[in-house]
């Protein structure tokens, strides 16, 4: 199985910053797309950015220019620089991660959700 383990969210001020990571591990053959989606009391999950292994990204409006997610392939690991936090960016933040594991061929598709972790900003 592909395991996604989150961590760096906590409590800040309005105007600081925070980086998330999400390592995966097992027997992954390949990944496709790594992205953060986060979640607020009383609102539906929505994706935060995503980076295609060819490297594209994609943000939600509302953190472009303040977010920026980035990659390490070796270390199998996704992180969210957030910077210029805002009350508004307080949320639940999930990692997820989509690709192929196993070593048999053909390889079956994965798609992953780390644990989720608080993101809290105060203003």
């Amino acid at each position: 199985q592909v395991q996604l383990v989150e961590s760096g969210g906590g409590l800040v001020q309005a105007g600081g910053s925070l980086i998330l990571s999400c390592a995966a591990s097992g027997i992954i053959a390949s990944i496709h797309v790594m992205g953060w989606y986060r979640q607020a009391p009383g609102k539906q999950r929505e994706l935060v950015a995503a980076i295609t292994s060819g490297g594209s990204t994609n943000y939600a409006d509302s953190v472009k220019g303040r977010f920026t997610i980035s990659r390490d392939n070796a270390k199998r690991t996704v992180y969210l620089q957030m910077n210029s936090l805002k009350p508004e960016d307080t949320a639940v933040y999930y990692c997820n991660v989509r690709g192929s594991y196993g070593v048999a061929t053909p390889r079956a598709p994965f798609d992953s959700w780390g644990q989720g972790t608080q993101v809290t900003v105060s203003s």
